[in-house]
């Protein structure tokens, strides 16, 4: 980068609040309101969907636990490239980013602006094209807020973040207090017993679809104030609270629908708020559903632009993705790019094949950052550690072998999601091969 691109640095204008709503926001999206019904249909009990969020959001957990503690070393903006970088070296490094913004945050992006209209629809008269352009639209818009200074885009979280949340717990307190006929005892059945192993990982891939952003905030740690204290409070108590979130809204649905209901559902969201909204489910529905995607959106776009910034900055990328705008510091370029991706990705996919294509790729490289706290503790134990993993080297073992377990259960259960990313994966070395590896990248200046 030239002299007059170094002058222009990121800023740290993201508080606690924009921290922590980036985390809740980027996690809850349209996985809770559309994924029990497919669990259900694995699963075969309520029982046995609620034991799979669970251990999705257990998983999740100590994954964020792995990233509390990178995020706090190296408070930079590109999160998990900068971890992977560091304790892997540039050519696995440069592997998730490409992942990352080929697949992982436009795919991310895409996937809730086709949610968001698969809703709006069955309030509004879209049809299948009106339907991908709505989404596409909402891209657009996200991605011109997000070229704006991070301050915006953080205030913009933090109040979609808020919205969402009260509807969230107002749609499991209506269904929990106020349902129809409902009975808190159809939620301990276990129906058939144990669905078996490949489809309770299928159920738990399900679920980890809607656990998905815990990993975000580190992207762009090098605009958080205070990022040592922040990052690892943010990321943890976030995780928690989503969990938290998520069972109550679970048991609200079981407790409202019968069993068979929930499972031959297409909106089992609607379908339970209209056990106590009556005919005015449908409107409140979209309307809430349409807010969650957008916070979610808005997460993704605000902190996925910064992985190709950072990598740029390392010259592994092209040097325009580098460039932040003079008058808004954010790194404009990599937010439009990204935001023309993630518009192709609402034309070609439908939901369920976008989230697939997207957890097994994030989950290869959540793996490899977990990898990466074992080896930095072992190749630099000394080092100052604003936080630490609880629990040391137990957690991140766990995780990395669950992971890898749900890696290879995805395999089987989801061939082409798989094959595609794999595939991706393997585009991206050639890439790195025949571009990028005879250099030598230098640290980052400007994203730290």
């Amino acid at each position: 980068m030239d002299r007059e691109d170094q002058e222009v640095t990121l800023r740290r204008d993201l508080g606690p609040w924009a921290a922590a709503s980036i985390v809740v926001g980027t996690i809850i999206g349209t996985g809770v309101f559309l994924k029990t019904a497919v669990m259900a249909r694995q699963g075969g009990s309520p029982l046995w969907v609620l034991a799979a969020w669970v251990a999705a959001g257990a998983l999740s957990f100590t994954g964020a636990l792995t990233y509390a503690e990178l995020g706090a070393m190296y408070p930079r903006a590109g999160g998990e490239y900068v971890f992977l970088r560091e304790g892997y070296g540039n050519g696995m490094a440069y592997l998730y980013a490409w992942n990352r913004f080929w697949i992982g945050t436009p795919g991310s992006i895409a996937a809730y602006g086709v949610g968001t209209a698969t809703f709006v629809g069955q309030v509004l008269p879209l049809g299948h094209l009106g339907g991908k352009l709505f989404a596409i639209a909402l891209v657009v818009i996200l991605t011109l807020v997000n070229c704006l200074r991070i301050i915006i885009g953080g205030a913009v979280q933090t109040v979609l973040t808020v919205m969402k949340v009260v509807m969230i717990v107002g749609l499991a307190g209506g269904a929990l207090v106020f349902a129809r006929d409902g009975h808190l005892s159809r939620v301990l059945a276990t129906g058939a017993g144990f669905p078996g192993w490949s489809a309770f990982g299928a159920m738990v891939l399900a679920a980890l679809w809607a656990y998905d952003g815990w990993n975000n905030l580190p992207m762009a740690a090098g605009e958080v104030r205070d990022p040592q204290r922040t990052l690892p409070r943010a990321i943890i108590w976030g995780s928690l609270g989503v969990l938290a979130i998520y069972l109550v809204v679970n048991v609200g649905y079981f407790n409202a629908l019968p069993f068979s209901a929930v499972a031959s559902s297409t909106s089992v969201a609607q379908d339970t708020a209209a056990t106590f909204l009556g005919s005015t489910s449908q409107v409140v529905l979209a309307i809430a559903i349409a807010i969650s995607a957008i916070s979610a959106m808005n997460g993704s776009t605000l902190t996925g632009a910064r992985v190709p910034y950072a990598v740029a900055v390392d010259g592994l990328a092209p040097r325009a993705f580098a460039k932040l705008s003079r008058a808004t510091r954010v790194p404009v370029i990599a937010v439009i790019v990204q935001g023309l991706v993630a518009s192709v990705y609402c034309m070609l996919g439908g939901f369920d094949e976008l989230t697939d294509a997207v957890v097994f790729v994030s989950w290869l490289f959540y793996a490899m950052n977990a990898g990466t706290v074992l080896r930095l503790r072992r190749r630099e134990p000394d080092r100052e550690r604003p936080f630490r993993v609880p629990g040391y080297p137990l957690v991140p073992l766990v995780f990395i072998a669950l992971a890898a377990l749900l890696i290879l259960n995805a395999i089987w259960a989801a061939p082409e999601a798989s094959a595609l990313g794999l595939g991706a994966t393997a585009l991206g070395a050639i890439v790195y091969v025949a571009f990028y590896a005879p250099r030598r990248a230098s640290k980052p200046t400007s994203s730290s």
